[in-house]
């Protein structure tokens, strides 16, 4: 956010809305003024500005240093400028420099004279960090909702085909048999947790810089407590050069996306696969997916891969900000101007990808036959038949080599463990009695796995319960 100078040039003429100008003899060079513009990028800022402007001219008159009269006209023009910003009826120009340059102008252009006053005790250093947490704490609500419709989505279609068998797999083979509901409610966590983390990033967020003027506080006598209540803020920050110098909330937000946005690769990096011919796990829905020019019968899942995508662009930002801050030294240095363009990116970005992921999630057709009988194929039961051995009373480190023999002759047959004839269990090693047969099944396999985060149903049946409610509670938050 550009800030040349402190808010104590105070020029409330309605002429030229430099608010810096004052000991300047001229106008800044036609380059400068191209480097220092943000009006195009910040404007969003507006709704954000306009409420603290609101804030602090109810303190300059506690102050008394705005009288009833005053306080009357100041809000009753900020609220009049607000409903034209909010129509559009009044825009920024290519002349202002940035957000609060153009919001000046407009106030001047309501009030006269009396819209100078409102720049006591404030500097855009101060105002700009206020906006950009009050436009952030909008922002992560705004997301945590659209992550709670991709939870949902996953949770009903985790519901709608809880008893589908898939494999398991690590390093991309078969390992185990796993409930496809498991594989899916996989990915719901690290979405919890996403969102768990944006509300604690919030606590942190929930502090007001306004009051705190360039970098020192103001010797006139205005409350920040006061302001901070009335934007909805816990406080002020506690040191005014803090206040200003502070990016630590941008970094933080930028790496709650960068996260998120790997989650939704690692999501989107599954439905690919699941898609390809070679799976055929799922079928995408045509509202969802997309065709080729060339070849008719593709159907791609652009979604899926553009996803995959956005997260360097997500963690391009975050790298961005923090090589941007690592060398500044306090208060504030008009390097900062450089933090906005990669959180507005960032949110808009995620507030489109989210909405589509929800979409293309929900929407996906399950191929339960083609899972159930793909399940335990690749000799998936092994490990169940070493842990069979385990329970006869084997060693573990025996089980695993006896259930290695297994496989491997197998192999060398053409065949499936089930496949065996008892004649040539014993052939293998004596302790493959034909009893083994009762843990060569993808159901006794799945049922096995009891423990608390298992794959067997009933644990699985748990899970969603306790997400449902989770997910309700994040909700709630998101919506307050």
């Amino acid at each position: 956010m550009p800030n040349a100078a402190d808010s104590d040039d105070v020029d409330s003429s309605p002429g030229p809305t430099r608010l810096w100008g004052g000991r300047f003899a001229g106008g800044p060079a036609e380059a400068l003024a191209k480097l220092s513009v943000s009006v195009h990028f910040d404007w969003r800022l507006a709704p954000y500005d306009l409420a603290g402007s609101k804030a602090h001219a109810r303190v300059l008159h506690r102050a008394a240093l705005l009288s009833d009269e005053e306080l009357e006209r100041m809000l009753a023009g900020l609220e009049q400028l607000e409903a034209d910003v909010r129509s559009g009826a009044f825009t920024a120009t290519e002349a202002d420099e940035d957000v609060h340059t153009a919001l000046e102008r407009g106030l001047l252009e309501r009030l006269g004279p009396l819209g100078g006053k409102l720049r006591a005790g404030r500097s855009r250093n101060d105002q700009v960090a206020t906006d950009l947490r009050l436009y952030l704490r909008d922002a992560a609500r705004q997301v945590a909702a659209a992550v709670v419709g991709l939870e949902e989505a996953l949770l009903g279609l985790a519901e709608r085909d809880i008893d589908v068998p898939a494999p398991g797999m690590t390093h991309l083979q078969h390992a185990q048999p796993v409930l496809f509901a498991h594989q899916l409610l996989a990915h719901v966590h690290p979405l919890a947790r996403d969102v768990s983390r944006l509300r604690d990033w919030d606590v942190r967020a929930d502090w007001s810089p306004l009051g705190a003027g360039a970098l020192a506080g103001s010797s006139l006598p205005l409350d920040p407590d006061a302001v901070a209540k009335d934007l909805g803020f816990s406080g002020p920050v506690a040191n005014s050069i803090d206040a200003v110098s502070d990016r630590d909330f941008v970094a933080e937000f930028l790496f709650c996306a960068a996260l998120l946005g790997v989650h939704l690769s690692r999501l989107g990096e599954e439905v690919c696969l699941w898609a390809t011919s070679e799976f055929s796990w799922v079928r995408l829905d045509d509202a969802f997916s997309t065709g080729s020019s060339i070849m008719p019968q593709k159907k791609n899942p652009d979604i899926a891969e553009l996803a995959r995508g956005k997260a360097g662009r997500f963690v391009g930002h975050l790298t961005a900000v923090l090589t941007m801050l690592k060398g500044l030294p306090l208060a504030y240095d008009r390097d900062m101007q450089e933090d906005k363009e990669p959180v507005f990116d960032a949110v808009e970005q995620l507030l489109l990808v989210l909405p589509a992921m929800a979409g293309m999630v929900a929407t996906l057709s399950v191929d339960g036959e083609r899972l159930r009988a793909s399940t335990p194929t690749g000799h998936a039961l092994a490990t169940d038949v070493a842990e069979w051995l385990v329970r006869q009373g084997t060693a573990f480190r025996d089980a695993h080599e006896i259930s290695g023999a297994f496989v491997s002759w197998c192999d060398a047959r053409g065949l499936e463990l089930w496949e065996v004839p008892d004649e040539d269990l014993a052939r293998i090693d004596t302790r493959l009695t034909p009893e083994v047969r009762s843990v060569l099944s993808v159901d006794g396999a799945l049922a096995a796995r009891s423990t608390t985060g298992g794959t067997a149903p009933a644990r699985v049946v748990e899970q969603l319960a306790a997400l449902r409610t989770a997910v309700a509670e994040q909700l709630q938050w998101a919506s307050a």
